[in-house]
Order: structure tokens, then sequence, then C-alpha cells
């Protein structure tokens, strides 16, 4: 594959909804409208599934929101969204993993197989949540993609380990509630396409919903993509105003040819060709 058609989705986690089936409906349509549309790969955004709290017992609220998704909610949308030829990341969810620890999982589903990638630093309130890796990287149609969510973006120790893989893109997706977590999350995208040479795709969660975790929400949608003379006359910054609420989507045509090319490009100063050393430190 030359050319990538990608969807940001922007969701509103609170949208009024009348159960678990509906908001589940509701994610499935926009991946498969988008789908319709041409685009080959969707990405939503982090901890999307929360949205479900407001239907389970406020005992333990995440714990119960895992329940209802792997249950209730996955099996029906891993059938339905099983398409040949396209790929979703579907946010991120609670989940509780075999030793019973819970993890901010993203479900993945391309070319009819499904896998996963968990988050593997977390911030103050994630507290209830183990994180850790691996980090995975996997291809579709030739294109080969990592998931890094949120935080882990903005970790220089996590890009590190992609350099020298040859990472065609970087999907992001990520929940915040400040113009300072936006700014953190974006600034670091970018920074992550310059030094490993590929594309990255973000896309933030909006609204406000009915959840201790994810009560206030706002971001945008951004894509960035190298500063080498192979995207000379190629869009490298592309982005939405910040949004507060609704569903927004951002398409985009990803020229993976072009990364091809920038990696057998010499001659141009290219951090993602350097593979250095950590330096000694002086304190004077």
């Amino acid at each position: 594959m030359d050319r990538l058609k990608l969807d940001l989705l922007g969701f509103d986690a609170g949208f009024p909804c009348d159960g678990p089936a509906a908001f589940a409906n509701k994610v499935a349509e926009l991946v498969e409208h988008s789908w319709d549309g041409g685009a080959d790969v969707v990405l939503l955004p982090e901890l999307l599934w929360m949205g479900l709290e407001r239907f389970v017992a406020k005992d333990d609220p995440i714990r119960n929101v895992a329940a209802l998704f792997e249950q209730r909610i996955w099996p029906d949308l891993r059938q339905r969204l099983s398409r040949p030829g396209k790929a979703a990341v579907l946010g991120t969810t609670p989940f509780v993993d075999e030793s019973g620890a819970l993890r901010n999982r993203a479900p993945v589903l391309t070319d009819g197989r499904a896998l996963h990638q968990d988050k593997i630093q977390l911030t103050p309130w994630e507290s209830a949540f183990t994180g850790g890796g691996p980090l995975r990287v996997w291809s579709f149609q030739g294109v080969r993609i990592a998931v890094v969510i949120c935080l882990d973006i903005e970790i220089p120790e996590i890009s590190a380990a992609l350099r020298g893989l040859a990472v065609d893109l970087i999907l992001v997706p990520s929940a915040t509630e400040t113009l300072m977590g936006v700014e953190r999350v974006s600034r670091c995208a970018d920074a992550r396409s310059v030094e490993l040479g590929c594309h990255v795709g973000l896309c933030h969660l909006l609204g406000n919903a009915e959840s201790g975790l994810i009560d206030v929400n706002l971001g945008h949608l951004a894509a960035f993509s190298p500063s080498q003379a192979a995207f000379a006359d190629l869009p490298r910054k592309t982005q939405t105003e910040v949004l507060t609420e609704g569903f927004h989507c951002l398409s985009l045509e990803l020229d993976i040819e072009a990364i091809r090319r920038n990696r057998e490009a010499h001659g141009e100063t290219d951090p993602s060709k350097v593979i250095a050393a950590m330096p000694e430190i002086e304190f004077l």
C-alpha cells in the first residue's frame, strides 16, 4: 500500500443514549461510515468505553465497565467490524487481564484479526490500573503500525524503543481534560514523527460524561509527518481546533511511499537515521 486513508474520530463519551447496546452501535456506525467512505484505518480516542459507566453498578465502576465490555459489547463488535481490508483502533477500555489486573487496553481489529495494545505508563488518576508492555508493532496491508496511548507518546524511552523498526504510522488515542494536556500530547506526537520518520495520527476524547475518570474531556484531531525533503510538497501538520463536544472526523490520505523514499535518501539531516549512544553527563 503506497497511500493509506486514515479517519481520526473525535467521540463524545457523554452523548445521550438509552443503553450499552445503543452506545456500542454508535461506535460501530461511525467506524462503518468511515470505512464505507473510503477510510482504510479508523482511530477512536482513549477511554471512550468509560462512557458506559452510567449503565453499570457504582460499587466498582471501572471493573464493572470492563465486565460489560468484555461480556456483552466486544463479542458483537468483533463480529460486526471484522472486515477484510479494513482496520480500526476502537479507543481504549478497562480490561481485566489473566492476573486480575486492570489494564487500559486498546482493542484493535485489522483484516479480521483481533489484537490489542495496553497503556504502558499511567497518569496519577489511573491508580486503579496496572501499566506495562509490551509495545506491539503490527502490519496492515504492508504498513507497519504501532498504537501508543496518550501519556505513552510523551515518554522518550517508548519512542526510543521504536527507533530502527521501520514503523510507518503511530496511532495515538488520547483523553485529556485541560489545554495543557492537549498541548503535551500534541507537541510530543509531532516530535515523534520527526525523530522516528513516520506518520502520527492523534485523536482526543470529547464531551462531559457521567464518570469519575472521564467527567470532562477536550482535545483535537491531528496528524503529523516528517520534516524531510520527501514531504516538501505534502502536508506535514494537519489539525482541527480544540473541540469540547460532539462527533468529529478528520480524514487524511497518508503518503506511505514518501516514508519509504525518505528511508532510502541520503545526504540530508534526519534524526530518524541516527542511532546514538547515550552521552555522558558532566556536572559543572
